[in-house]
This record gives C-alpha cells, structure tokens and sequence, in this order.
C-alpha cells in the first residue's frame, strides 16, 4: 500500500475542480438538479469513489490536508452571522422555539434507534452514541471530542474510525435528501417564495437595489477584513468560553460573535461602512460554502468501514428512514406546512443525519430555484450549532454511563 498525502494547496485546488465536475454533471444529468443536489455534493461523491477505486485497485491511500477546510467553515458561519438582524430573529421567534423542540424530541428518537440497533446486531454497546446523535447530530466535531474517552470506558478501539464513518455517511445522506425532500413538499402543496424577490447566495432576503454595493476589490477586502476580526475576537473569547463548561465548536463563537457585531458595531459607527447583506459579503459565503463541502466529501475514505459496514449500512438505513418520516410527518406541519417549513423541512436533514452546513446548502440550493426564506437561514443555524449541542452533550453524557 502506498500512502500519499496531498499537500494543502494542491487539496485546495483539487477542491476546486470537484467543484466544477459536479457543476458540469448537476448541468447535463436532470435528476441531479430537479432534487436540488449541491454542486460540491455531486463533485465530491465522484472524487471519494474515486479515491476508493485507488485504494481498492491501484493500492493507493491518499489522505488531504484540510487546513484550509476548517478556516472556510470559520469564514462560512461568520458571514451568516454578520448578516443576521435581532429584527429577523425577534420576527422568529415562535419558529425558533418549535424547531429547537421538534429536534431534542428526534435527538432522543435517533439515540433509542442506535441502541435498539446496536443491541439488536450485537454490537459492542459504547458503539451506539456513535451510529446515533454523537456523530449525526453532533457531527465529526463532537464525534472526536468524545471517542477517546467512551473507547477508554468501554474498551472499544475502533470507536473512533466508526464514528467517522457513521458522521461523513451521514452528512452525504443528508445532502442528498434534502433538497427532493423539500421538491416533494413544495410541489405537493403548492408552495413558492416571495413574488418578485430572489434569494441572494445564502438563501437571504433580497434587498432594494443599491448602486454603491457592486462588487470590487474594495467591497472583497472589506469583506474579508470584518470577517477576519471577528474570528480573531471569537478565538480570543475561545478560553472564557470553555470556562463556562459548555463545550461550543468554534465556527458557533464565530456565528455568534458576528451576531453581536452585526448588530451592534453600525449603531455604534453609523458612517463607518459595514458588509452585511452586501453581494460581496454574499460571494465570499458562498465561495466557503462550496469549497468547504467539496472538501470534505472528497476526503472521505470509504475502505475505513471494514467489517462494520453492512452493520452501519443497515444501522443509517433505519436512521435515514425515520428521519425523512419525522421530517415530513412531523417537521413539516409543526412549522406550518408553508414554505418557510418546505425550507427548513430540507435543512432539518443536515441536523438530524449531516451537519449545519450541509442544512445550510440544502435551503441554500432550494431557495436559489423557489424564492428567498430568511428566516430559515437564522433559526436554524442558531438550533443546530449552539442549543442542540449543549443538550447533545448531556444525550451523549446519559448514554456512556
């Protein structure tokens, strides 16, 4: 076996091409983009076959330097941030409230499945928090905080490799689902956006036309440096954070980080010039975004399943089946059968079997073809990346006793 570690920059270009790859087959294949499968999803499903059939034929294992990764993530939620208003969160409200409940009652519903199923193919029992809210919900992040320490208290050692598995399947599932889930739905009742009004890059509301917000090397830098500070200022908060004992990804502090300045920093300086809502704010997000995904799904190194495969195949079956029922029976009429719901409906995927930015490009691709929803693009992000995972932690916590 020969093992090659792609350098960083060249990871990063190759990124890129997935990218392209997928956009030229969503493009000449139909199916891909009447179910509003992402570019970067498409490309990199393509790569990560790819890099198995070089694993499996030729011998190969290669493995990506994903540096650049976890920064694009940082740059993706901090511009979700710095366009978020206290004015649409409070517009949100209610929304917000409903969705946090329907998604710690599935947390609890996706935890009784991987142990019931666990239990039943007569897995090591620490493997559970592992095919349930630990790394679908919690996604790779959580998964990693937790695997050396329920491994040492169960004496299972490939805790780990399953829980990475379990969370990049996961995050392919929920990307391929969510956007003909929310075509079923919004076809079925009849729904669309707003009349008259596109959704921008990241699925936000569009806005009056404004001649001064062009895109130049002046708005990018502007940009870039408002999105730069505010992750210095979250990295700095890093340590007051973990003192509380609440254990928050960092892209979270960078979300609510920007939050706060978004909101408070141009009734501070109203003539200072801001980035928020602006279409290089929206290109620089939406570059993250893709790169991000087409990233991580070209890394995915399929032969680490092993023996546990069909075992995890049959496992994320039952996963995948309850969530696409709990999303349509439960999710959708909860949050009242209207778009916003079809929406949501299609990022609920990304909480309950992928990751926030995996929801995130679901609503993304469904409002770019149906029309704008704002609202989703603030409740969301704050259930999924901040609430969930402080309830996930003591879920997580219950089932490692």
């Amino acid at each position: 076996m020969t093992a090659i570690q792609v350098p960083g920059l060249l990871t990063f270009t190759i990124a890129i091409v997935v990218f392209f790859v997928g956009s030229t087959l969503n493009r000449l294949i139909a199916p891909l983009q009447r179910w509003n499968i992402p570019e970067a999803v498409t490309g990199g499903m393509i790569a990560a076959l790819a890099t198995l059939v070089a694993y499996k034929v030729f011998g190969v294992e290669l493995s990506f330097t994903l540096a650049a990764r976890d920064m694009l993530l940082l740059y993706f939620f901090t511009g979700i941030g710095l366009n978020a208003k206290f004015a649409d969160l409070i517009a949100g409200g209610r929304p917000l409230v409903v969705l946090l409940v329907l998604t710690l009652i599935y947390l609890v519903i996706q935890n009784a499945i991987a142990a019931g199923s666990v239990a039943a193919l007569g897995l090591p029992h620490g493997l559970a928090p592992f095919v349930g809210s630990a790394s679908l919900i919690g996604g790779h992040g959580t998964t990693i905080a937790w695997a050396p320490v329920i491994s040492e208290r169960f004496g299972v050692n490939n805790l780990m490799e399953v829980g990475i598995a379990t969370a990049t399947l996961g995050l392919v599932i929920a990307s391929l689902v969510g956007g003909p889930i929310a075509g079923f739905l919004i076809k079925r009742h009849g729904l669309s956006g707003p009349l008259g009004e596109t959704a921008p890059v990241v699925g936000l509301p569009a806005e009056p036309a404004d001649q001064r917000d062009e895109i130049s090397h002046v708005s990018l830098l502007r940009s870039i440096l408002v999105i730069n500070v505010v992750i210095l200022v979250a990295y700095g908060l890093e340590d007051a954070v973990e003192a509380t004992g609440i254990k928050l990804p960092m892209f979270v502090v960078c979300l609510l980080v920007a939050i706060v300045a978004t909101n408070l920093v141009p009734r501070l300086a109203p003539r200072l010039a801001w980035p928020s809502r602006t279409r290089g704010l929206a290109l620089i997000s939406d570059l993250a975004l893709n790169v991000f995904l087409a990233m991580s799904l070209m890394s995915m190194q399929l032969w680490t399943l092993g023996e546990l495969g069909p075992a995890l195949v049959v496992i994320l079956t039952l996963q995948t089946v309850a969530a696409v029922a709990y999303i349509i029976f439960v999710v959708f009429p909860a949050m009242g059968r209207d778009y916003l719901a079809a929406v949501i409906s299609a990022g609920f995927t990304g909480i309950s079997l992928g990751a926030t930015p995996t929801a995130i490009a679901n609503m993304t691709a469904v409002t770019k073809v149906h029309g704008a929803a704002a609202r989703a693009f603030i409740i969301l992000p704050l259930v999924s990346a901040f609430f969930i995972d402080i309830a996930n932690a003591f879920a997580i916590g219950f089932m490692a006793r």
